[in-house]
């Protein structure tokens, strides 16, 4: 018999590559909902709460590439196709936050995220969808490398203190210091402005840095340092931008990539951070940032991910956990299944 040793040599590659990607030996959770598959290669979610009618929530979800999108989903999965924006180049990260003032009788709730082929991050409102930004508001102009101005992670911070909201953005390579960059975002009759206020964080120079989470209620802002470790800020500016924090670097195999904050009552609740190439979660304490344990959700190599911790409907009756999974598509979870 005649064997094909490039076709055995291709299998046992396949073979060897999906292995890697998942190495957990816990026992697999699987989730409750897998949404149809975008056209791309998809990277991070983020989940809109229906102020009335919590069974129409949406998530949305980026799919990065030139001919990117960022994609709606129902609560089942399915594409939301006249609330999916289209046409995007390379969209990355996406954050969304409430009650944005666009003028003294108006407020909306809004969607950001990046567009890294056009060093910009974009703005739409929630749930009509429409642009805010005029095109959109261009990112580290003051880059001292053209390779340092290619935006990757983002998220918004809304301040307790006076309600002005924040985008904090990332990028792919960039500087060893002041490596984040944080906008104020206002409106002047109904026209979007946008502020450079500081620049902060640390950057190992190891891979990248792209996730990025806030907890507005404890005031921190978290993000991955993909081979080095999670850090940790304020995330009010005039707190000053001396890290807190390094930690949680000996819990992932290799890259530190999405992170979502499960806020519970009185200040309780969970950091679950995406352990990319161990085919895992890892959870630590929201308050001490202690490792808690590990969980298999069966996904292959997640980048982004995000939860919501109330009731939105019978099949997410104690919230909803939304992982990214590399194969064009997310995975939805009851939230109780990824604590249990």
């Amino acid at each position: 018999m005649k064997i094909n040793h490039k076709i055995s040599i291709c299998f046992l590659s396949a073979v060897i590559l999906l292995s890697c990607s998942n190495k957990s030996k816990l026992p697999v959770i699987k989730p409750d909902v897998i949404t149809e598959n975008t056209l791309n290669d998809t990277d991070d979610p983020a989940i809109w709460i229906h102020p009335t009618d919590p069974e129409k929530s949406i998530v949305f979800g980026t799919d990065k590439e030139t001919n990117g999108a960022i994609y709606a989903f129902d609560l089942k999965g399915k594409i939301i196709e006249d609330k999916t924006i289209r046409n995007i180049k390379r969209p990355n990260n996406v954050d969304l936050e409430y009650g944005f003032k666009l003028n003294d009788s108006t407020n909306t709730d809004i969607l950001v995220f990046t567009e890294r082929e056009k060093q910009q991050i974009r703005v739409f409102s929630i749930p009509d969808m429409k642009a805010l930004d005029n095109g959109g508001f261009p990112v580290f102009e003051d880059a001292t490398k053209p390779e340092y101005n290619l935006p990757m992670g983002v998220a918004i911070y809304k301040s307790p203190v006076d309600s002005s909201f924040y985008i904090i953005v990332g990028r792919k390579p960039g500087p060893k210091e002041g490596y984040l960059y944080q906008y104020k975002l206002a409106s002047e009759n109904g026209l979007l402005k946008y502020t450079l206020v500081r620049k902060f964080g640390n950057f190992s120079g190891k891979k990248e840095i792209e996730a990025i989470a806030v907890d507005a209620e404890m005031g921190f802002v978290y993000y991955a340092d993909e081979m080095h470790c999670i850090r940790k800020y304020y995330a009010e500016p005039s707190k000053g931008s001396d890290e807190i924090s390094c930690f949680g670097a000996e819990y992932f195999y290799r890259d530190i990539e999405g992170i979502a904050i499960a806020k519970q009552e009185n200040g309780a609740g969970y950091l679950i951070v995406s352990d990319q190439q161990n085919g895992q979660f890892n959870l630590f304490d929201r308050n001490t940032n202690a490792f808690i344990k590990a969980v298999n959700l069966s996904t292959l190599e997640t980048d982004g991910c995000e939860v919501v911790t109330v009731p939105l409907n019978k099949t997410f009756d104690s919230g909803l956990f939304v992982a990214m999974n590399n194969d064009k598509n997310f995975y939805f979870y009851n939230f109780s299944k990824v604590i249990k």
